[in-house]
């Protein structure tokens, strides 16, 4: 019978067309994963890749055996996990994907408790402004907002994502405060180009009580990332549009201040997601159940919530 390791080994050089990007998804040496795949191709009898200086690619009987087991094998994955969370401490690598300034601020404060409790776990954690392929890369969980739930991934909700405009009391000494988004036009306007499209993002922006406005910025200082934005607007260079997570400790201290307060945008939510098996490993399981638990008891949801001024 084939060990499970000469099995993924396989099923992740098929996915990556690579031996060594195989290897980096399962934590292992490129040769560990040459040498699993070759003693698979020796056990059945046939050539499962044709391999080439540039790339490897499946013949038609390696094409036709990862039809047929990729499926069983993500099963039998998530049965041997199940054993391992009833019977085990959680452990082992924990590769989890972060919005670089929200989880810097909320989530990398969480690790030594965490460390504390369940030792054998080894964080790599990545911090990146994308959405990550949960399954196809390799990650046990992401946390952020908008990913597609596709077939496999599964979301818990931890708290709104409200936008907020900002700006340090020094840019807004001598000004008056704008009472509606339209008004914040006339300021000089501290804005994010997306890496993605390439255009300006400008904000609708709402209240509690359901009323919609325009809340448009000027162009004056254009930036590609929110921390940067962040930063400028802390500097008194002008009026930023900002997650309310992302600038929650300014506002808190005072250094920036929240304008047109009883007016937000709404972005959606911000998720932890991960893989929807049956039997979840212990260490996914723990990292999520200790993630929810830390917002419900820092309130972290209200705190957010941009429709509370």
């Amino acid at each position: 019978m084939e060990t499970l390791a000469n099995l993924e080994s396989f099923l992740r050089s098929a996915e990556c067309r690579s031996f060594s990007e195989a290897a980096r998804r399962l934590s292992v040496t490129p040769a560990a994963v040459s040498r699993n795949v070759a003693m698979l191709e020796r056990n059945l009898g046939v050539r499962l890749f044709h391999r080439s200086t540039r790339k490897l690619t499946l013949t038609e009987a390696g094409e036709t055996f990862r039809s047929a087991i990729a499926d069983n094998l993500e099963g039998l994955q998530a049965a041997i996990a199940g054993i391992s969370t009833g019977n085990e401490e959680p452990a082992g690598r924990l590769k989890v994907s972060l919005p670089p300034s929200f989880g810097a601020a909320h989530i990398l404060p969480l690790l030594p408790a965490f460390l504390a409790r369940y030792p054998q776990v080894r964080p790599e954690w990545h911090f990146e402004n994308r959405q990550v392929d949960l399954i196809g890369e390799g990650y046990d969980a992401a946390i952020g907002g908008g990913f597609e739930l596709s077939p496999g991934l599964v979301s818990r909700t931890l708290a709104p994502a409200h936008v907020v405009a900002v700006a340090s009391p020094a840019y807004m000494s001598g000004r008056v405060p704008p009472t509606k988004p339209a008004e914040l036009a006339a300021l000089k306007g501290i804005v994010m180009r997306s890496l993605q499209t390439g255009r300006i993002r400008h904000w609708m922006m709402r209240d509690v009580s359901g009323r919609e406005a325009q809340g448009s910025l000027s162009e004056s200082i254009v930036v590609n990332d929110p921390a940067a934005m962040r930063e400028a607007a802390l500097l008194g260079l002008g009026v930023a549009m900002l997650a309310t997570a992302d600038v929650l400790p300014a506002l808190e201290d005072g250094s920036l201040i929240r304008l047109v307060p009883r007016w937000y945008s709404d972005a959606g939510a911000i998720s932890i997601y991960y893989a929807s098996r049956k039997l979840v490993p212990a260490k996914t399981r723990a990292f999520v159940d200790w993630v929810t638990d830390a917002f419900r008891k820092n309130r972290l949801a209200e705190r957010f919530a941009g429709s509370l001024s």
